[in-house]
């Protein structure tokens, strides 16, 4: 069995319950240890994420021990790095045994083909050059590395309540809705990826925090996973069916 999950978004300062959070996520990757041959996690996991050379945010033990058994255990943990915590480097590779993706990639899994992504540079809409700008300038290694000459306290502490700021903005307007087949920016760069890659069977996405499970054609499916701090999305894939289940702990068999 083959899991997918996205934007947990750890650590974020606008969400009340974070050790509860945590802990469903951490008693989901408990339940799954035995059955999974492979876990995908699609990008923000954490709300902020910056890795000094010596030194990453404090936190997340729960969650970082689980991934650890997983990949001791033999499950391939693979992370994609999206627009909350793109300043990975080598840390979760070295000390957890995860793959990082920092880029989309297609994956052939149980002989069906996938493309996944978080997402975030697919849903820019068009003429929007500050978000481009802002994801140009959060790549950039010069800013990387201007970066690491602030404080860790400083930095961290910024980029924390940046986050915060902005799912507080997300909170009090709601999240967008689905914008219908031909205005949802991941739909739209499906149908035109897939016209040159006919053999895709599944899009994954995250980044959206919207539950959507569309089929694009009668071989292909697109799919955008929810959340990890209010739904509890997750997918499954056994090689013949393909599930996404919102996770009730105490309840869900997964």
């Amino acid at each position: 069995m083959v899991y997918f999950i996205s934007d947990a978004h750890l650590g974020c300062r606008a969400i009340e319950h974070q050790r509860t959070q945590q802990r469903r996520l951490t008693r989901f990757l408990d339940q799954i240890k035995d059955k999974a041959e492979a876990v995908y996690m699609l990008g923000d996991m954490f709300d902020f994420w910056f890795e000094y050379r010596q030194v990453v945010p404090r936190g997340f033990t729960r969650f970082l021990g689980k991934v650890s058994e997983l990949t001791d255990s033999g499950v391939e943990v693979h992370w994609f790095v999206g627009n909350h915590d793109m300043w990975m480097t080598d840390y979760l590779e070295c000390e957890c045994g995860v793959t990082i993706h920092r880029e989309p990639c297609l994956v052939e899994i149980y002989g069906k083909e996938f493309y996944l992504s978080h997402g975030h540079h697919v849903d820019i809409a068009p003429g929007d050059w500050r978000t481009r700008l802002m994801f140009r300038m959060f790549e950039s290694t010069f800013v990387r590395r201007m970066a690491t000459l602030i404080h860790p306290d400083l930095f961290v502490d910024f980029g924390l309540n940046w986050a915060r700021h902005s799912r507080m903005r997300h909170m009090a307007q709601g999240e967008e809705p689905y914008k219908g087949e031909h205005d949802e920016r991941m739909v739209t760069f499906a149908k035109q990826y897939l016209a040159t890659h006919p053999s895709v069977n599944y899009f994954l996405f995250g980044h959206r925090h919207i539950e959507l499970d569309l089929m694009l054609t009668h071989e292909c499916r697109l799919l955008i996973l929810g959340e990890w701090f209010s739904h509890f999305t997750y997918v499954s894939f056994d090689g013949s069916t393909l599930v996404m289940n919102d996770y009730i702990e105490g309840e869900t068999v997964v």
